[in-house]
């Protein structure tokens, strides 16, 4: 079995803000307005992929948030919410994988507790602050890089890591990653091959612990990518490059063949 991880906001679907051309399909509605989409390649894509591969999603949103969308098609058996944290198999929640995700995070639990209050006082925070089940603190700042300074300077912390995306500020334990969670997974699972799929910061101890890890040019920059990763020309979009080179990986008979493949990359 090869098991497909793939980040979803700007690794499947994209944003209406974002131009991925005329050719494309809603996926999410949110208080009555369109504000997700996929381009029609994408979802053929996908949905061939998913004959293929044990494609699981893998991302930071909330169970609800993740519940919004909808690609037209039958709903994935296995789902990774809540950065990791959370496993939905066929939609319910595994309430073993909660319980341990809680265990993890809990030598984090002071730090995330001081970081709330430092993100309740920041000046620049326009959105309440949310805990979210526990495991990982969000909120949005007018200035998000400056509050990330802030709660990095104050909480001098090796326990959990600040990042931010756009206008969001998020406080997440340390051992809360995308990767520790793709790492359960696979122990449980016992794929032949892990591919793993992402575009942010988040993502990167997810690629880290794939046997093939997928990613936009523009990740280059970020430390710590593994040295295979591929790195998509940008000549398509990219949920369209990396669903092709999922389902080039799954057309090779033995997984030696993609083994090979991981070493060309390495050696580029």
């Amino acid at each position: 079995m090869i098991l497909f991880a793939c980040d979803l906001d700007n690794t499947l679907l994209y944003s209406y803000r974002r131009n991925i051309g005329a050719v494309k399909r809603c996926v999410e509605v949110y208080q009555n307005r369109e504000i997700s989409f996929v381009t029609e390649k994408t979802h053929a894509l996908l949905r061939e992929a998913r004959r293929h591969t044990c494609v699981v999603p893998v991302t930071t949103r909330t169970e609800e948030q993740y519940a919004r969308i909808d690609f037209g098609m039958e709903a994935f058996p296995c789902a990774l919410t809540c950065n990791g944290g959370v496993l939905l198999l066929d939609g319910a929640e595994d309430a073993s994988w909660y319980a341990q995700s809680l265990a993890l995070v809990e030598e984090s639990r002071d730090a995330l507790a001081v970081g709330e209050d430092l993100m309740r006082q920041d000046k620049n925070r326009n959105f309440e602050v949310r805990n979210i089940r526990g495991l990982f603190l969000f909120t949005k700042s007018e200035k998000p890089l400056a509050s990330a300074r802030m709660l990095k300077r104050e909480l001098r912390t090796e326990r959990a890591d600040v990042f931010t995306n756009g206008a969001k500020v998020y406080l997440v334990p340390r051992n809360l990653n995308k990767g520790t969670a793709l790492m359960r997974l696979r122990k449980r699972l016992g794929p032949d091959l892990v591919i793993a799929a992402g575009d942010s910061v988040f993502d990167v101890p997810m690629l880290c612990e794939a046997d093939v890890a997928l990613a936009p040019a523009e990740l280059k920059q970020q430390a710590g990518c593994p040295e295979f990763t591929r790195f998509m020309p940008g000549r398509e979009v990219f949920s369209e490059e990396l669903l092709s080179f999922v389902l080039n990986c799954a057309a090779s008979k033995k997984i030696s063949d993609i083994a090979k493949v991981n070493e060309k990359i390495t050696d580029k």
